[in-house]
């Protein structure tokens, strides 16, 4: 399958580029980037084109890859997906409820294969995890802890700007719903509250009545960064375990699913672009309730 990459930060390079240019099914054609420095050398670096035109990308290629902020792929997958192309793009779909459903509006349209690439969700030991967790029932509760920091020097993160506007409700949520909604089922309701040095705290009640909590950071202290997922429930205790993919290979899981269902011809992934919408409501509602300190639904 021929993609076009779109993007030239850390993860363009590390992630996306890195798992296309090695898979055994995907060819590289061209990479666009809003740096046309940086795009020039990903290009060399892959011995690709590349493109100044986002259309002109898309018209060469069967697939797009999209490792920008979540505002400008939610423009290029509409772009994309109207043109016939299928999407791999990256978690949050978009900053808002309306760009995330025009993206799955057009995707649904054209028919195009999707998948929207939450990092442990293409781990095979934790997806094996969450299918046994889930079909075991009885969860009563879970509960994120995720401290991490792009503050640290050294941090290739450190200079995004929409994460340094957005923060973690945005940048780490998206993993902990990816791992929450599996096993304890869509968000009814969300209840948001502040901490320290851009911390934030979620409370949300599920279907059938669980609850789950998750606290995030991405300005936490070096000797506080944590991340753990933990269910409980009638079963008792599960934790979540470590992926056992670093994320480049993950992402090349991503690749060989988004494969077989454009093979298969079916379109319904568990982390299509209908899932990253479910994701983008609940953290709209999640920022709509920080901001007015009440409980918000959360509509379907």
């Amino acid at each position: 399958m021929r993609f076009g990459l779109f993007g030239t930060g850390h993860w363009a390079i590390e992630t996306h580029g890195k798992a296309l240019h090695a898979h055994p099914d995907a060819e590289l054609v061209g990479v666009w980037g809003r740096n046309p420095e940086r795009a020039a050398s990903l290009g060399e670096m892959y011995g690709v084109p590349t493109f100044n035109d986002i259309d002109a990308l898309i018209e060469q290629c069967e697939a797009v890859a999209v490792a920008l902020p979540p505002d400008i792929q939610a423009d290029i997958a509409v772009r994309a997906a109207t043109a016939g192309r299928h999407l791999l793009l990256d978690k949050p779909l978009a900053l808002t409820v309306a760009d995330a459903d025009a993206v799955v509006a057009a995707a649904e349209a054209s028919g195009v294969a999707s998948v929207v690439f939450f990092t442990q969700r293409f781990q095979p030991n934790v997806t094996a995890f969450l299918a046994a967790t889930a079909a075991a029932g009885g969860w009563q509760h879970g509960r994120t802890t995720a401290f991490a920091s792009i503050f640290q020097e050294g941090s290739p993160y450190g200079g995004s700007l929409w994460r340094r506007e957005h923060g973690a409700l945005w940048d780490i949520a998206p993993h902990a719903l990816s791992i929450l909604l599996p096993v304890l089922g869509r968000v009814t309701q969300v209840a948001a509250m502040d901490g320290p040095s851009g911390m934030v705290h979620l409370l949300l009640t599920h279907d059938g009545g669980a609850t789950s909590s998750a606290s995030l950071s991405l300005d936490a202290p070096t000797e506080a960064m944590a991340r753990e997922f933990v269910f409980y429930g009638e079963n008792g205790i599960e934790t979540v375990p470590q992926g056992e993919y670093d994320a480049a290979t993950a992402f090349g899981v991503a690749i060989d699913q988004l494969i077989e269902q454009v093979r298969a011809g079916t379109r319904d992934h568990r982390c299509d672009v209908r899932f990253g919408r479910e994701v983008v409501n609940i953290i709209s509602a999640a920022e709509t309730a920080r901001e007015t300190s009440r409980t918000v639904p959360v509509r379907s």
